[in-house]
């Protein structure tokens, strides 16, 4: 019986199953720049409508004033917008009021921010310590002042400083004391409290985020090193959240440049203060036309510029923060 041979091997053809070919690297990026944008996209579109979008109209209407034109003898015609180059530019720079109400929010950042950021940091070392138990009741508890609205917030400040309705100023009469949380020369101090009070909360979840952030490895490190509590403290924790102060005082800067609800609902008690008290609230008035010259493209002009200056000390903040750092 003869024995089958063995199968011939086929030469298989390599043209004939060809290997699927590989992306190429560019082919990989430009995938990968599709993807990065599609998912970006949202966030892109929003961005665009609400911030980008208002900011090119507002510097768009920021060269034109309404004028009157038409009417007789006694003014009438419709007020219709007319190009007048930098004149809005030029009456705010010009405008005393402006500048003072500059200088009023100034000194409320020098005095405010300072204070909000040391309790803030103070808070979240407490927290991040071992000395507190339940810390997510702290967490909430701090944090809930910032949840309640600005206005709302200042109408509760504005009955606690009332005479004759809050019980804290009664408390203070019965020791002897005249207290005026709405004296001129105090009134600052009282909206800096109230901003204090609401804005705390929220950047001490900064500083809290910042220290949690930290290796446990370097407090382990300090500690073999014979480092004390205190010590790893002021030597590990406080260098370490430079960055995050560094981001909660430049977003504290660009906000009270932008001091609104707090002098308005003051206002509607203290009247001295005037429609122009903060710049913010002179945009405003200037707008709804109850201050000369009104409108929206001098309303513009006040914003613009205000943004300006808030970016002029925002930027050198951060300047010398880099500069103290090195």
């Amino acid at each position: 019986m003869s024995r089958e041979a063995p199968p011939t091997a086929v030469a298989i053809d390599d043209a004939t199953f060809e290997q699927p070919p590989q992306r190429s690297r560019r082919t990989r990026e430009r995938h990968d720049a599709r993807t990065g944008w599609a998912f970006m996209m949202p966030f892109a579109l929003a961005f665009t409508l609400v911030f980008l979008i208002p900011i090119i109209v507002s510097i768009y209407k920021s060269f034109f004033k309404p004028v009157s034109t038409g009417g007789g003898l006694y003014g009438g015609g419709e007020l219709v917008p007319q190009f007048v180059g930098f004149e809005n530019y030029a009456d705010v720079i010009g405008n005393e009021r402006f500048w003072l109400g500059i200088l009023r929010v100034v000194g409320y950042t020098v005095f405010q921010v300072p204070v909000m950021i040391i309790l803030a940091l103070a808070l979240a070392l407490a927290l991040d310590s071992f000395l507190v138990k339940h810390v997510t009741i702290y967490r909430l508890g701090y944090f809930l002042p910032f949840a309640i609205p600005g206005i709302v917030a200042a109408m509760i400040w504005l009955y606690l400083y009332t005479p004759g309705m809050s019980p804290v100023i009664g408390l203070f009469n019965s020791l002897g004391l005249d207290v005026d949380f709405m004296s001129r020369h105090v009134i600052l101090a009282s909206m800096a409290n109230m901003t204090t009070w609401t804005y705390t909360g929220y950047n001490m979840l900064i500083f809290l985020a910042a220290l949690q952030a930290i290796p446990n490895e370097l407090y382990d490190a300090a500690r073999i090193d014979g480092a004390t509590g205190f010590q790893i403290v002021t030597r590990v924790k406080i260098p370490l959240v430079r960055g995050a102060a560094l981001l909660a005082v430049l977003l504290s800067i660009v906000g009270t440049i932008q001091l609104f609800n707090e002098p308005t609902v003051m206002r509607t008690v203290n009247t001295w203060m005037g429609a122009d008290y903060t710049p913010m609230m002179m945009a405003y008035h200037t707008m709804m036309g109850t201050l000369s010259p009104s409108g929206d493209g001098p309303a513009s002009a006040v914003s613009i510029v205000m943004a300006v200056i808030a970016g002029v000390l925002a930027i050198v903040y951060a300047l010398v923060d880099r500069k103290l750092e090195k």
